[in-house]
Parts: structure tokens; C-alpha cells; sequence
């Protein structure tokens, strides 16, 4: 970590959660049109992931509401896959099971992009090797977007019903309130480093990844987030002496931040939880 960074170069996306009405409809979905596999199941939550690895918490709330047109939360929750195989395996699952709503090029990954029953969007990808991505003159890097010959992709696919080891949630896409907010949060707050500016969206990341944080202002939220879908999202940092240090630092940012047993939370400024511990 620099002296001005709070979260370390080799910090990562760890697991995201989900508030959710019908949990047994949502385990069926991601488990047979992303290829999760059902890590752990109680009566209201269940956890979701590859191998032992975890990547996604169901927690079920019969009375929670559909997100507001006005409030912030969730664009899509991002499933880094590790080969193209894989990608075009879970095109196959969508195709079959699912709804494919887009797909794209964006120089750095490809992806697919589909929606859950309860309206959350979803990302598959698979990076480009780093090599091949796009750079401005500063070094960082640069995202876009072009068609993806889908034909190619579905090609590629071996027919497998899981997602292999190696996926991980690769980055979080946002619906924020304002721009300007954000930046002074993740970036000025947090150290997260802008890789890519678009029209009212910003694309971050710890370090040179193209990016672990999406945020967008498209469709003008003006509330903070609430009802079903984004619970709380983690970044994990690399062992528990750096996880003091970013406690430290945000103390002394004056940042609020509550203790958990595994690490700590704090809350963005649309009210988005956001959940740090070390590996």
C-alpha cells in the first residue's frame, strides 16, 4: 500500500450477497444457469460458490420489496470464469435454462449478461490475456465495447454444467447516485485507481486489474439503495497485518467503520455495505 492508498494493490472481490424473497427459485438459478455449486444451506441463507470456495450469499426476506426505480444497488454481480471453454459452456446453460439479455467485447474480457428471477443482473466473463489490453498513454487501461461473435464462443464449450475451479466473483457494477460521490468515496477515500471513464460511469480497480468496481449513473437513482438484491459486497486483502492497516487508515480518514468477526464494514454513500477481511 501506498501512503495515500487504503485498500492494497492485491486487493480482490471476495463474496457478494443477495436479499431475496424466494430462495429456493434463486439456489435453482445459480446453480443451474451460472454453475454454482450449494456450499452450505440453512432455512433462510444459503451459500453458493466453486469447489470450497465462496462467491455468493442467498439470504432470503419473504417481505423485502423489489428495488425502487430511484434507489441505488445493483447493476450486475460479475463471474469471472477462467477459459473460454467455460465461457462458452455457460452460454450453453443460458441458452438452455436462462435468458441471454446481451453479450459484448470489451477489449479486456467477453461477456455474456443475463438476468435472475429476481432482477439482478448477471455477468459471465472471461479476460483477454493481459497482454492484449487496450492502454492510454497513462498507463491505464482501457475498456470498450464491440460485438461478440457468439457462434465462436458457443463453440468453445465442453457442455459442462458447473463452473470450473478458478471462477471468482471478478468485479461488482454499481448503480450510484452520483458520480462525483463515488469518486470522492473509492477513489479520493478508498485509493481504488480509475482505469476507465465513460459517460456517468466510472470503472476501478486495486491495482492493474481493469477493474473490480463498475459504477454508473445511467438511469438517474436519486435514493439511497434498499429493498431486494445488493446485500453487501467484499474486498479481501492478502492477511490479517494488512487488514489492521486498513482499519487504521480509515480511522484516520475519519471513515465510519464497524468491527466484525472476520473483519470489518463500512457503508458507501448510496448506503451499499461493503465488507473487508484478509484472506
Amino acid at each position: 500500500m501506498t501512503g495515500s492508498t487504503l485498500l492494497p494493490d492485491t486487493a480482490r472481490i471476495g463474496r457478494t450477497a443477495l436479499l431475496v424473497t424466494d430462495l429456493d427459485g434463486m439456489i435453482d438459478f445459480y446453480r443451474d444457469v451460472v454453475g454454482l455449486s450449494v456450499l452450505t444451506r440453512r432455512e433462510t441463507t444459503a451459500t453458493l460458490g466453486v469447489g470450497e470456495t465462496p462467491l455468493l450469499v442467498l439470504d432470503r426476506d419473504e417481505s423485502a420489496s423489489p428495488r425502487d426505480h430511484d434507489q441505488a444497488g445493483l447493476f450486475h454481480n460479475a463471474f469471472k470464469v477462467p477459459t473460454r471453454t467455460a465461457l462458452g459452456a455457460a452460454l450453453e446453460r443460458i441458452r438452455e435454462r436462462g435468458q441471454l439479455d446481451g453479450a459484448s467485447d470489451h477489449y479486456v474480457s467477453e461477456a455474456l449478461y443475463c438476468t435472475d428471477p429476481e432482477d439482478n443482473g448477471i455477468e459471465i466473463y472471461t479476460d483477454q490475456p493481459r497482454a492484449e489490453w487496450p492502454r492510454a498513454s497513462d498507463g491505464t487501461i482501457r475498456i470498450g465495447t464491440a460485438p461478440l461473435d457468439l457462434e465462436d464462443v458457443a463453440a468453445q464449450s465442453d457442455g459442462s454444467a458447473d463452473a470450473p475451479a478458478g471462477t471468482t466473483v471478478g468485479h461488482v457494477h454499481l448503480e450510484v447516485c452520483s458520480i462525483d460521490a463515488t469518486r470522492e468515496f473509492y477513489v479520493e477515500t478508498l485509493g481504488l485507481t480509475v482505469q476507465t471513464e465513460a459517460q456517468s460511469a466510472l470503472f476501478l480497480a486495486a491495482g492493474d486489474y481493469h477493474h473490480h468496481l463498475g459504477t454508473n449513473a445511467w438511469n438517474g437513482r436519486s435514493q439511497p439503495a434498499g429493498g431486494r438484491g445488493l446485500a453487501w459486497f467484499e474486498f479481501v486483502v492478502p492477511d490479517d497485518e494488512t487488514l489492521a492497516t486498513v482499519r487504521r487508515r480509515l480511522n484516520d480518514a475519519n471513515v465510519a467503520v464497524g468491527n466484525r468477526t472476520d473483519g470489518l464494514e463500512l457503508t458507501d454513500p448510496d448506503g451499499i455495505s461493503i465488507r473487508i477481511r484478509a484472506a
